[in-house]
């Protein structure tokens, strides 16, 4: 079952479902690359013993393709903070959220990377998955554009720091641009700042300054983490993204922020192209991808036989 599902996913990063032949949810992943970490389970599991008894129980795969590693880290947290299944460990996960906010004060500027909490500001970019990853890539914006050395309030250390780097109070505008313009993902100063941290690893490397060059090399990406799409988390209240394909209709939805209810179920074409007819347009081909994903997957298991009517509801799902 596991290869046969294997065989139609994508080398690409996803969540992924395992369901037991009594159709309930007994494990909930995430993956970079889907295909090879689904087929990973029918090997011996050397590094997750613990999951050797669940594999044999798999009797169907649910997946959905995800735009970036970051956005699949995002939907398995929202899963499993709706429900643990019983494979699984840890209700939400281990990662913190952080989040960054620019601060373009002439006093004291800066980019301030803030916890999660009931206080955010309502400038903050993110939410971001991963507090360390979010420090780095904090540290390559501030390596390339340090607003904090752009203050008319400076100390001694910071002000020798400005000189020597011939910064001054009139960057802070052009600074806090540049990083806002980053943190708002737009390609060109995404490019700007990838370029500008080449050279700076190319030049710690012609100085043989090799211990810098690795920190601007992870700073490089951790910067690609923080720019890829991530839309499960922070998206609009309320919303609901269904794709129809081959009597399969899959649809997310959520009363909050986070998408965190996944279904998917075979529904009379009717119905289902009325459902991905309001899906809103900018989700359409994900919608319509994960569809047609569902519809192959439920193939290899050899649904094709089963009743054209919801599973039963379950502890382990997620409700629609």
């Amino acid at each position: 079952m596991l290869r046969r599902a294997a065989t139609v996913l994508p080398a690409e990063p996803g969540v992924y479902r395992f369901r037991d032949d009594r159709d309930r949810v007994i494990y909930v992943g995430r993956a970079t690359d889907l295909r090879s970490r689904v087929r990973s389970y029918a090997g011996d599991l050397a590094d997750r013993p613990h999951l050797r008894r669940m594999a044999p129980q798999v009797a169907r795969v649910e997946a959905l393709v995800c735009a970036s590693a970051h956005e699949a880290a995002w939907l398995e947290r929202n899963l499993l903070e709706r429900s643990l299944p019983r494979w699984n460990r840890v209700r939400g996960g281990m990662e913190l959220v952080g989040w960054l906010v620019v601060r373009a004060d002439a006093g004291r500027p800066g980019l301030d990377l803030v916890i999660d909490g009931p206080d955010m500001p309502c400038a903050a970019f993110g939410p971001y998955l991963g507090v360390e990853r979010l420090a780095i890539a904090r540290s390559a914006l501030l390596r390339t554009w340090p607003l904090p050395l752009a203050g008319n309030r400076l100390d001694a250390a910071d002000r020798s720091l400005a000189e020597a780097r011939g910064v001054g109070p009139g960057d802070r505008g052009r600074f806090a641009d540049r990083l806002r313009a980053v943190l708002e993902r737009e390609p060109a100063a995404v490019a700007e700042l990838h370029d500008l941290l080449l050279v700076a690893r190319d030049r710690a490397v012609a100085q043989l300054a090799f211990e810098t060059a690795a920190q601007v090399q992870a700073e490089v990406a951790a910067v690609d983490w923080l720019v890829s799409p991530q839309r499960v988390t922070g998206c609009t209240p309320g919303l609901v993204v269904s794709g129809w394909a081959d009597d399969v209709l899959v649809t997310l939805r959520t009363p909050t922020d986070r998408l965190d209810h996944w279904t998917a179920r075979r529904t009379p074409q009717d119905a289902g192209e009325r459902a991905a007819n309001q899906t809103p347009p900018e989700w359409r081909e994900f919608a319509t991808r994960n569809a047609t994903l569902a519809a192959a997957l439920l193939a290899t298991a050899g649904a094709g036989d089963q009743p054209s009517r919801p599973p039963p509801r379950d502890p382990g799902s997620s409700p629609g």
